[in-house]
Order: structure tokens, then sequence, then C-alpha cells
């Protein structure tokens, strides 16, 4: 917010010295602005990148909000279980004796 503010003063001092013949004003706020400008951008883009984020779904947060509708038919629930069901039948089989598998990359 305050490179904004910093960025529309400068551009507006320009634009005043410009039409006033301020030369010294003109130079200054003309150096300064194009570094402000690109720094506003800069940083408004990364505001837009942070809103997109933060509406964005986390899988293990749909896969929670699957397995508490309740229960249904399977054919309406789809392959996919919950993560907590998973964890859970991963953890009642214990170890076992079968070498475990290597994972393709």
């Amino acid at each position: 917010m305050l490179v904004s503010g910093l960025t529309f003063g400068d551009y507006l001092l320009w634009s005043w010295s410009l039409s006033g013949n301020h030369d010294a004003l003109v130079l200054v706020s003309g150096l300064t602005l194009p570094p402000l400008a690109l720094i506003c951008a800069a940083m408004l883009v990364l505001a837009i990148a942070r809103a997109i984020a933060s509406f964005a779904v986390r899988p293990r947060t749909v896969l929670r909000s699957l397995g508490s509708r309740g229960r249904g038919r399977a054919s309406e629930r789809g392959p996919t279980t919950t993560v907590a069901a998973s964890e859970q039948a991963l953890a009642s089989t214990g170890p076992s004796d079968a070498p475990p598998r290597k994972l393709a990359a």
C-alpha cells in the first residue's frame, strides 16, 4: 500500500513538474518513477498469487471433506478414501514379512 502510494505520488509530481517546466523535479521524479512502478507491479503480482493460493483446495482437505459427508453407496463415494481411514488401515496391519517396495521416480 505504501509503495503504490509513493508511486502514484511520484507520478503526480512528475506530471505536474512536466507541465510546469520544473526541470530538476522532472529529472528526479522521472528517474525514480520506473523503479517504483516495477516494485509496485511486482507487489501486485505477489498479492494476486497469494490470494489464488489461499483459495486453492489442498488434497487432504478434499479427502477429509469427502469422508465427513456420511456413508453412502460405494459408487457415490468413488474410489477415494479418507486419509484417516487409510492411516488406520495401515496402522492395524502392523509390520509384515514382505520386503518394502521401491517407488518409481
